[in-house]
């Protein structure tokens, strides 16, 4: 019998591989349905994978990507493609490689994955939250589960604890598994938010809310050292910045944050393709082109509607001077803005925000080519309950699927 704790992506992927092997299959989840975070992953249209090579997706993985590097061998983006194509569930790449669903729909995506279980013959328990990880001669023996009035004991040959992490508690993801794993002796590496938004001090932040950004590039820094780089789009909210290249910087930011205790600052180049005297330039050309107007209603053709106060106002220029009255020193001023328009990051959000949770089992106590505990024997690992976090774009459920398929093979005694 093999238990598998938790029915997300790794562990309905671990369970149907299992149960295609032939074996004996029952999967435990406290929830009343299975897939809750895969509903509502990028945006309820849920990124699979990427179309990146190998190589890149092992860079996609900061600080653990090799470990993955037998996962992703085994059963990679093709591979999963190809499985979702087979289940019925055409797809789609977009910019930068994400795969979706031709539909856009997530429930695509879960029904596929019950679907393979269901044709294996798994058993699903709902409404059934792992209480305890038995082990008996130092082997995986099974698991106790705590219900009202009662509590059951699963026996097992092999346990695959794929219960995700922290992230979105509402959808499941309470930490149970990092409390588990410690139970029987793993270490558990301090988890933090990551793929998540970020607080910012300035108060002109929050009425611009909803205004998205295209094709700029973000520069996150701390004490004059650049922390990374992002080029893409951002999203200001009430609270601070979000949107893609923001995610993919608030794991570096949010490591100087707990690090220095201290805020890091943002740099946004609202122009990347035009170095600073070409922009000028271009900021001369418009003033022509405007130059009976006020310099509130001459950068239509530079800046969305809703930043151009802003900008007017960080460069201390009186909004009603004409243009043609605008000095140099002004016009460089706000160059310097368009090339380096400065945010201060506070705090990130929290994880109940965060898409995917970073921290967790140690990866050195996990066979990377099965999954299988270095310090439990039985006992198989799936998913964002390890120590792996990657960039957005699709490579977090990728992980979730390589490492779901590996435990599942192995758990079967295939592996």
């Amino acid at each position: 019998m093999v238990i598998v704790i938790g029915a997300g992506a790794a562990g309905l992927m671990a369970a149907g591989r299992a149960a295609e092997l032939g074996a004996e299959v029952t999967v435990l989840e406290k929830m009343n349905r299975p897939g809750r975070k895969l509903l509502i992953s990028g945006k309820g249209r849920c990124n699979v994978t990427n179309t990146a090579d190998l190589d890149d997706f092992i860079k996609h993985f900061p600080g653990s990507g090799r470990f993955l590097y037998s996962a992703f061998s085994r059963f990679g983006n093709q591979a999963l493609m190809e499985f979702f194509e087979k289940a019925g569930v055409k797809l789609k790449a977009e910019r930068g490689g994400r795969v979706f669903p031709e539909s856009d729909n997530a429930g695509e995506v879960v029904r596929a994955l019950i679907d393979y279980c269901r044709a294996g013959g798994v058993s699903f328990r709902f409404n059934t939250p792992a209480g305890s990880i038995e082990s008996k001669d130092g082997r995986a023996a099974g698991v106790t589960c705590g219900l009202p009035g009662e509590s059951v004991f699963f026996p097992a040959g092999s346990i695959i604890l794929a219960t995700g992490g922290a992230s979105y508690p509402g959808t499941g993801s309470t930490g149970d598994g990092y409390r588990l794993a410690e139970g029987l002796g793993h270490k558990v590496n301090p988890i933090y938010p990551s793929l998540v938004p970020l607080e910012v001090a300035e108060e002109w932040v929050p009425p611009l809310k909803g205004l998205a950004l295209k094709n700029v590039r973000v520069t996150a820094r701390f004490e004059g050292q650049d922390l990374g780089e992002e080029f893409g789009e951002m999203l200001f909210t009430h609270f601070g910045v979000s949107g893609p290249i923001i995610l993919t910087l608030s794991r570096v930011v949010g490591q100087a944050l707990r690090r220095h205790k201290h805020s890091v600052g943002l740099s946004i180049d609202l122009k990347p393709a035009l170095p600073a005297d070409e922009l000028d330039s271009r900021i001369l050309r418009d003033f022509k082109k405007y130059q009976r107007k006020q310099l509130k209603n001459a950068l239509d053709d530079l800046l969305p509607q809703a930043l151009i106060p802003v900008l007017i106002s960080l460069s201390g220029i009186p909004e009603d001077l004409p243009v043609h009255q605008v000095s140099r020193l002004q016009r460089q001023r706000l160059v310097e803005l368009l090339k380096g328009l400065s945010l201060t990051v506070v705090k990130t959000r929290s994880l109940h925000e965060a898409i995917v949770t970073a921290g967790g089992i140690d990866v050195r106590e996990i066979d990377p080519r099965t999954m299988e505990s270095r310090v439990i024997p039985g006992l198989y690992l799936a998913g964002e309950v390890i120590d792996i976090d990657a960039y957005t774009g699709g490579f977090n459920l990728q992980a979730a699927f390589s490492t779901g398929y590996l435990a599942g093979t192995a758990a079967a005694g295939r592996g």
